[in-house]
């Protein structure tokens, strides 16, 4: 019934249409142009307009991962849906998303794991396929531009909406899949990037303020500082645990936080600056959707070859961490 392990069977990404240029943001700021991109290494990235929700970004996703794995919706068996910012605080957004994609054989949750989340959630739908030998949708997907506090700076340059998705099947072969995984979280830096009330430590109240339901970035210097740590040190561990090298990464697919932060993290594992996909120019970051979407972009640059092998890591708020070796 189960399987020896998982392979990557299918890739889709979503963005919105609305396309958000630097030179709006920095002219609200009052920032000197060019301040953005020197600093991150975003040039643009894309918002969500009125009519757009969450569920609806990822079901396009889904949909193009589901149709280019090339089965058909009825076959997944779970659905897991990354995100910090779902459609309604209750009930979760993943059963919606199933519904809409039509999947009437799948169990549907959220997991809410800040910018590590699609991590997670790979790792968990791994496990799954390998003990019950079905397909798995994980989808990863965030509006972060309604939770921007538009007067900090720190938050309004960096975040952007997007989804992205893959679909993990059955596979017998040894070498494909999850080879080597290293998740961390560290609480102790929990506040390190949040949102301040909404929760049931502080709920909505007439005297809670509108800002402190918005994301901020309490120290951005110590959350560099803390990412680049957390992801190299997972890196090092799950190619430990791969049995690989760095110079055996084919590419590396970090999350789009900052250009500084995964140069950084590959300059630390000794990976060559050409194997890292880069998405954050054009498209910022979307938290947990980052690392989908940029498998995405780049299977439709250059598909993915059977024999490559690919190191992903991640760190974000919560602190919460990690990295897959995955071999294709």
């Amino acid at each position: 019934m189960g399987a020896r392990s998982s392979r990557l069977a299918g890739f889709g990404h979503c963005v919105p249409h609305r396309r958000v240029e630097n030179t709006e943001i920095e002219e609200r700021l009052g920032l000197e142009a060019g301040w953005i991109e020197r600093r991150t290494g975003i040039r643009a990235r894309h918002w969500a307009e009125p009519g757009d929700t969450l569920s609806g970004l990822a079901a396009r996703a889904g949909a193009a991962a589901i149709r280019d794995a090339g089965i058909v919706p009825g076959d997944i068996a779970l659905t897991l849906l990354a995100t910090s910012t779902p459609d309604h605080l209750l009930p979760p957004s993943a059963p919606l998303l199933a519904h809409q994609l039509g999947l009437a054989n799948s169990g549907a949750i959220d997991l809410a794991g800040a910018c590590s989340g699609f991590l997670y959630a790979l790792t968990l739908a791994d496990g799954f396929v390998r003990a019950q030998g079905r397909p798995v949708l994980v989808v990863a997907a965030n509006i972060l531009s309604r939770r921007i506090n538009p007067a900090e700076r720190a938050s309004a340059v960096l975040f952007a909406d997007a989804a992205g998705a893959v679909v993990l099947m059955p596979s017998e072969a040894a070498d494909t899949g999850l080879l080597g995984v290293d998740l961390a979280s560290d609480g102790s830096r929990y506040d390190l990037i949040s949102i301040p009330a909404g929760g049931s430590n502080r709920p909505f109240a007439a005297d809670v303020a509108a800002s402190e339901c918005l994301m901020t970035m309490r120290d951005g210097r110590e959350m560099y500082t803390q990412a680049v740590g957390m992801m190299s040190l997972c890196g090092e561990r799950a190619l430990a645990k791969a049995e690989l090298a760095a110079a055996d990464v084919s590419r590396f697919i970090p999350h789009q936080a900052n250009a500084r932060i995964f140069d950084a993290v590959s300059s630390h594992l000794g990976i060559e600056a050409e194997k890292t996909v880069r998405t954050i120019m054009d498209y910022g970051n979307s938290s947990a959707a980052t690392i989908p979407l940029s498998l995405s972009l780049a299977h439709q640059v250059t598909p993915f070859a059977a024999g490559e092998k690919l190191l992903l890591t991640a760190a974000g708020a919560g602190l919460t961490g990690g990295a897959c070796v995955i071999g294709i």
